[in-house]
């Protein structure tokens, strides 16, 4: 009997389109349950952060649920996240978003304005993501890159190039996808990018999978 697809928990703060990372997921092969009660969350194989929003009004969010604590203590565990969007900022260091506010601290860095010059800001739209290292979320994909779809006006510059994954130009170069041990993050939108995107949550997926987690199988993805 083949083992059941593993159970990625979809971190509900109030803000970004959980449900369309919720059916994202499902097609990518994974179950998925949305939640904002730790518990719940603590009892999956993988944590997804989506976001569409304000830095301050995300991290005030995750903090006002006690989740903020508890990405902290699965990170420390190991337990694999995945940041999207402004999900991915929130894993910095701090943003310079609102004045400047603290993140979660899971990767060193700042999350600065985009410096577009003459182009439109936000960043709307298809741009091509340069693989710059190997990485499980992209091991499917073509070594070169792939395009996917962003939609952002801020961008995360990791204080360690290690942590660079992918790289994003507009207006000025900067990350799109980062990895540090467990934690990834991606700048653009899976759930949005089509055959790709999908890919990338798959990949998540089966990362969480192969790290696996007794309790996933605990909590309905109903």
């Amino acid at each position: 009997m083949s083992a059941a697809p593993p159970l990625i928990g979809v971190v509900d703060y109030g803000l970004g389109n959980r449900r369309s990372v919720e059916k994202a997921l499902q097609r990518a092969g994974a179950r998925a349950v949305v939640s904002g009660d730790p518990g719940t969350l603590r009892a999956t194989a993988g944590l997804v952060v989506p976001g569409v929003g304000a830095f301050t009004a995300g991290i005030a969010g995750l903090r006002a649920l006690g989740l903020d604590e508890l990405l902290r203590e699965r990170a420390a565990r190991a337990v694999p996240i995945l940041g999207i969007c402004l999900g991915m900022q929130l894993l910095f260091d701090g943003s310079e978003e609102g004045g400047s506010s603290a993140g979660l601290g899971l990767i060193e860095g700042q999350v600065r304005a985009l410096r577009g010059d003459d182009l439109r800001i936000p960043h709307i739209g298809w741009s091509e993501v340069r693989f710059a290292r190997d990485c499980p979320l992209t091991a499917g994909l073509p070594a070169g890159g792939r395009p996917f779809y962003h939609v952002h006006s801020y961008a995360a510059h990791p204080a360690c190039d290690e942590d660079v994954v992918g790289t994003c130009d507009y207006g000025e170069r900067f990350a799109s996808i980062v990895a540090r041990g467990s934690v990834f993050g991606v700048q653009f939108h899976p759930e949005k990018s089509s055959t790709d995107g999908l890919a990338i949550l798959a990949a998540f997926a089966a990362v969480a999978a192969g790290c696996g987690s007794g309790a996933a199988t605990a909590v309905s993805a109903a």
